[in-house]
């Protein structure tokens, strides 16, 4: 069971990782951020006036989620690896 959710953790944190970086690159900062790096008026934000509180609190949101299914994974990978090494397997072999 562990590993099962071991598994299909890593197919849910991958694109929700990349989605967070792409929160925070899109955010507006204090020099401009990427935006203003990539030749874009540096202090306006695409998305409107108001859109940096609401990404930042989506970006808040989804960094929480990702930690704690971030933690949920290691905990599936150990409880794995102990209960190989109870049954007298050896680690990373697949059985």
């Amino acid at each position: 069971m562990w590993t099962l959710l071991a598994w299909s953790l890593n197919f849910v944190l991958l694109p929700l990782g990349a989605f967070m970086i792409l929160l925070i690159l899109i955010q507006r900062g204090k020099g401009g951020g990427l935006i203003g790096a990539l030749g874009g008026a540096g202090g306006s934000s695409p998305f409107g006036s108001r859109a940096g509180d609401a990404f930042t609190r989506l970006t808040i949101y989804v960094a929480c989620i990702w930690l704690f299914l971030t933690m949920l994974q290691v905990r599936a990978i150990q409880t794995t690896a102990e209960t190989r090494l109870q049954e007298g397997g050896q680690l990373g072999s697949d059985q």
